[in-house]
């Protein structure tokens, strides 16, 4: 078991390296690009509403059909079904593999599965589509703090920070790992 486990934390390693720093430029919405640099200057009033229109943004895939696989898999992500969800947005990412929000979808329903390497590896597909997939890349944080590997995970959240100021969840997950990160202050 602790081989398994170690080959686990080596592989998703890897993965983090390939994905943090060698992301492609994807081609993003004039929209949503102009979405993310509002929030960088938004106020924490206004910003969950801007959150809510880049997310829209991303759901977008230019085909109906995709865009029903999406809401299908979210659907039954949300009823619990997380087999069916896996079901429908593998079918999404196998018909629309150039599409992030498949695959930055599918790596949560993999992460509820506990199936910490096949997020990471749809995590990988998301961010090389969509370098500024904020979700995503709280994913990869998500994963790594799962797997007891905190220095990445704190590298990826400040990364998802600096992409989403306001995030309170990735501010908390900071605070969190910050004392065995950074250290505390006498």
């Amino acid at each position: 078991m602790g081989t398994s486990v170690s080959k686990l934390k080596r592989t998703v390693a890897t993965l983090f390296a390939i994905v943090m720093y060698s992301l492609p430029a994807a081609a993003e919405s004039d929209r949503a690009a102009a979405l993310l640099d509002e929030l960088q200057m938004a106020d924490p009033s206004r910003a969950g509403r801007i959150v809510e229109e880049i997310r829209q943004e991303w759901s977008k895939s230019g085909s109906a059909s995709m865009d029903l696989l999406l809401k299908r898999g979210r659907d039954a992500m949300e009823a619990g079904d997380l087999q069916a969800a896996a079901e429908h947005l593998t079918a999404l990412t196998d018909h629309a593999p150039d599409f992030a929000e498949g695959w930055a979808s599918r790596a949560l329903v993999f992460y509820r599965m506990e199936e910490f390497g096949m997020a990471m590896s749809d995590l990988e597909h998301a961010l090389a589509l969509n370098p500024h997939h904020f979700g995503a890349i709280q994913g990869v944080g998500a994963i790594f703090e799962q797997i007891d590997r905190p220095e990445p995970a704190y590298q990826a959240y400040s990364r998802a920070l600096a992409l989403n100021p306001h995030d309170t969840d990735v501010q908390a997950a900071m605070e969190r790992l910050k004392p065995g990160v950074i250290g505390t202050e006498i």
